[in-house]
């Protein structure tokens, strides 16, 4: 592969979203959507990734700070989409290809920027942009293409005739450029527009009227076009995401009874042969193992982790909460910031009393152990393998049980 970086774009503000938040920091499947498409480029060997930001350009260097291959560039005024890539030419010196890409297009795969490095390479051309077909095209930039389907420019929706707006074939902002091409392109690119903005599309047209090669490429799903504006489109670019995370899971052996009414975010990991029930909801970094069974009514958060052969039934929340092999909490518990050892058989209406009003606590429980319901677990404690705690006792550190041996 030739040497190539990246430029995703994410120094606007949404209006449409209503949001004091970068838009690109809105998450998709518990992770920004700025984050889906930096792992997208790190998925075929790019290792320099500049990011424009402006916006509350501090949210997203904060959020992805400590990455190496990650640069922030500060587009200081909104000019548009060209304005925005010519922020990066001094950050970029020895790269032969140069990927552009959106920030709030989460849905990009892979395997489409695999296509577009390669094409560029194999066609040597000035560049290359996949494009798609879409019954209702409103919204997007029309691929223009003269009687041999040879690319003669992109129009932006705004500044469509009647007629180019009857055109299905879309830009879906996928772009890599020959480094040298784009930026010597960027420099005759005027803001002759609705907007009074610098288009990078217009530099395509710049490319193709000096007589330099761009290709475009029928490549992307209708399904993986959408851009997030709203918060309406936001949801609905979730639930497609959503439906890619199970895919992987159900595809890995997972059994996923409901999919329509179950969220699994997209840091959790989990193992062959475990069912997850419906109205199920999987939150943050957790780990679930083999032969477990989940739901329905779950709530897992960030931090859980689940041993083989576990079962975690219905309404019943799990915070930070190690469960080991063969252990049950099968009905309307909360359980938080908790160690349960293997097979442990934790009673209906169990609570762990993990926070005393100004800081959080560990329960820690034994092998073996029986938890009867509606017991109080009070943090900090200790439960001895092989005690059983009678229905409704509450344990704390401050004295003894007398069935329970704890202090």
């Amino acid at each position: 592969m030739p040497k190539t970086a990246a430029i995703i774009l994410a120094a606007g503000r949404s209006t449409r979203m209503i949001t004091d938040l970068p838009k690109v920091m809105h998450e998709v499947c518990g992770r920004p959507m700025l984050a889906w498409v930096v792992d997208a480029c790190r998925a075929v060997g790019i290792d320099r990734i500049l990011v424009v930001v402006g916006y509350h350009k501090e949210v997203i260097v904060d959020n992805f700070a400590n990455q190496p291959d990650m640069v922030f560039v500060e587009q200081a005024r909104q000019k548009g989409t060209g304005d925005a890539v010519a922020c990066c030419r001094e950050y970029l010196d020895d790269q032969d290809t140069v990927l552009v890409l959106a920030g709030d297009g989460p849905l990009v795969r892979p395997e489409i920027l695999k296509l577009l490095i390669d094409k560029t390479t194999q066609e040597r051309s000035a560049g290359t942009l996949a494009t798609a077909k879409l019954k209702d095209p409103t919204g997007y930039g029309r691929i223009i293409r003269d009687e041999y389907g040879n690319l003669t420019g992109i129009v932006e929706e705004s500044d469509c005739t009647p007629e180019q707006k009857r055109i299905t074939e879309i830009n879906p902002s996928y772009y890599c450029f020959d480094r040298s091409a784009i930026f010597d392109a960027l420099e005759q690119v005027q803001p002759n527009n609705v907007k009074g903005e610098y288009y990078l599309t217009d530099a395509i047209k710049v490319l193709v009227e000096s007589g330099r090669r761009v290709v475009a490429v029928t490549a992307v799903e209708p399904e993986d076009v959408l851009s997030i504006n709203s918060r309406q489109q936001l949801a609905v670019v979730s639930r497609v995401m959503e439906s890619r995370i199970q895919d992987r899971l159900m595809s890995s052996g997972v059994t996923i009874i409901d999919p329509e009414n179950t969220w699994i975010d997209a840091r959790a990991e989990i193992g062959q042969d475990t069912v997850i029930f419906p109205f199920t909801y999987i939150h943050g970094h957790v780990k679930i193992g083999r032969n477990c069974r989940v739901g329905p009514f779950a709530y897992l958060r960030e931090g859980t982790a689940l041993e083989d052969d576990v079962v975690i039934g219905v309404f019943t929340e799990l915070k930070n909460t190690r469960f080991d092999a063969g252990s049950r909490a099968r009905h309307h518990s909360y359980l938080g910031d908790a160690r349960f050892g293997k097979n442990v058989d934790v009673g209906t209406g169990t609570i762990t009393a993990n926070f005393d009003g100004k800081k959080i606590h560990q329960t820690w429980v034994g092998d073996n152990v029986y938890i009867g319901s509606g017991s109080i677990l009070v943090a900090p404690l200790h439960v001895k393998s092989g005690i059983q705690i009678p229905p409704g006792t509450v344990v704390d550190n401050k004295g003894e049980h007398p069935e329970s041996g704890q202090k």
